[in-house]
């Protein structure tokens, strides 16, 4: 395994607003600092880019405030970008700061990044719920129909059906339609007018919330509360989806179904922060407003570990616009302590805090106005796959707690959820309600896959330097 000649002041791990910012202000602040990302080209899943040999004579035409993401990009200073670069595991270094083990390139070579601070930034991924047929081709995430389309200009299908919870339905409908997808519903499993109360308390959103309706009724795509897709179906690929009215509580009505064809399906039931990094390290872990867990940091972006901080959906899911304010007052408490002054002392400080509060405080709203409820595991059947990567179907689970598995855990040892490829990433949360818990924070010692000979030889290295 080789380390880095360069030993940085900073290692920021995700190229995200919340990476970028936090970069742009420590480079500009003259210290050294490497940018780390697993993708091909900087700006994280929010503001994903097409390959290079892609033309788009409107390069900021599927984004939403693309001139931030075009600031941020060009204020990244001196940064060494270090792009496909997957980021498997960090650790405290024998000599003090952290080593950032990494794989790297096309053939993904071991490399180690050192740095005497680290800042997190990794973000989010959906949250995925179980329901029949959800392991069809052709059901998808509304993640990732939303980066098929940005990263790609890849339309998940010919006729698409969006469903879920949460206000991240909207722009994934509105750009596959304008992208040329027939969009024959967007179904919210909560009420129809959720939204409403929350943008109205801030102008910018309101604004931005009838947009999306504007465009929702130019393509003439219907938007349905209290629905939900609770059953996929086809053979081989999807052909039709069963859309559910549902209760408060997300229990279909009697007789309340209706069939829709189509040949794609993006659900999604909003956002997991990524924690595999900030588990590994030992900083505390708490719950954003949904319950979910989240980094714990003070106002300056700082956890619970000396030299850590962390910063976007990693605290917490709050959307782009709060993501690179955190960012940017990491960036800033980076180099207050690097340079042993106290971080409140940047003339700018007071007001990013204040934005920072109404930000979070809108987040948190949000985050309240669209819980999953527990309905959702009325629409399984014994067949419905919990894990897809070792194929366990709810049945089994069943069995698991039949047999006296009390949480989580137990089930995994009995039934195998969470034993497969992603370890629990896809399936963990749904395991953990299904068990009665409230979702947990990761436990894996290994935030990306990887091989065992690389595993082998950080072992043989850690032995050298040991000797």
């Amino acid at each position: 395994m080789t380390r880095s000649e360069v030993a940085y002041d900073l290692a920021v791990v995700g190229a995200g607003p919340a990476g970028l910012a936090a970069a742009g202000v420590a480079a500009r602040a003259g210290l050294r600092v490497a940018l780390l990302d697993a993708g091909a080209r900087v700006g994280g899943q929010y503001f994903r880019q097409p390959p290079d040999g892609f033309h788009a004579t409107r390069p900021g035409a599927l984004h939403h405030g693309y001139a931030r993401f075009v600031r941020l990009r060009d204020g990244l200073g001196d940064t060494d970008v270090l792009l496909g670069h997957r980021v498997w595991a960090v650790e405290p270094a024998a000599g003090g700061g952290f080593a950032v083990h990494c794989l790297k390139g096309g053939r993904e070579r071991a490399a180690t990044v050192a740095a005497t601070r680290l800042l997190i930034a990794t973000g989010a991924h959906d949250r995925v719920l179980p329901f029949p047929g959800w392991d069809l081709p052709g059901v998808m995430t509304a993640g990732g129909a939303q980066a098929l389309l940005k990263g790609n200009l890849v339309v998940a299908g010919r006729r698409v059906v969006v469903a879920g919870t949460g206000p991240f339905l909207l722009p994934v409908a509105t750009s596959l339609a304008a992208a040329g997808a027939r969009v024959v519903g967007v179904f919210e499993a909560g009420g129809r007018f959720t939204l409403a109360p929350r943008a109205l308390t801030r102008p910018g959103k309101a604004a931005e919330a009838l947009g999306y309706g504007r465009l929702l009724a130019r393509h003439r795509v219907p938007y349905k509360g209290g629905r939900a897709v609770v059953a996929a179906h086809g053979d081989g690929e999807l052909t039709h989806v069963t859309v559910a009215r549902v209760d408060a509580e997300w229990r279909p009505y009697q007789g309340g179904y209706e069939t829709i064809r189509c040949d794609a399906l993006a659900v999604g039931y909003g956002f997991t922060p990524q924690l595999d990094l900030v588990a590994q390290l030992g900083c505390e872990i708490g719950a954003d407003a949904a319950g979910v867990p989240a980094a714990r940091v003070d106002r300056h972006m700082r956890t619970s570990v000396p030299g850590v901080y962390a910063a976007g959906e990693t605290t917490g899911v709050g959307g782009a616009d709060l993501a690179a304010l955190e960012g940017e007052i990491a960036g800033r408490a980076v180099v207050a302590d690097a340079r042993g002054v106290p971080a409140a002392a940047h003339p700018a400080a007071v007001r990013t805090e204040a934005r920072r509060r109404r930000l979070a405080a809108f987040a948190d709203a949000l985050l309240r106005a669209y819980p999953v409820r527990d309905g959702w595991t009325s629409w399984l059947r014994d067949d419905t796959l919990i894990c897809r990567c070792e194929e366990v179907p709810y049945g089994r689970v069943k069995e698991a707690r039949d047999l006296g598995a009390a949480d989580a855990r137990s089930i995994k040892l009995l039934a195998r959820p969470g034993m497969g490829w992603c370890q629990g990433r896809i399936c963990g949360e749904a395991v953990a309600r299904l068990a009665g818990e409230a979702p947990g924070p990761p436990r894996r010692p290994i935030a990306q896959p990887v091989r065992l000979g690389d595993l082998a030889a950080m072992n043989e290295r850690t032995s050298d330097d040991d000797a």
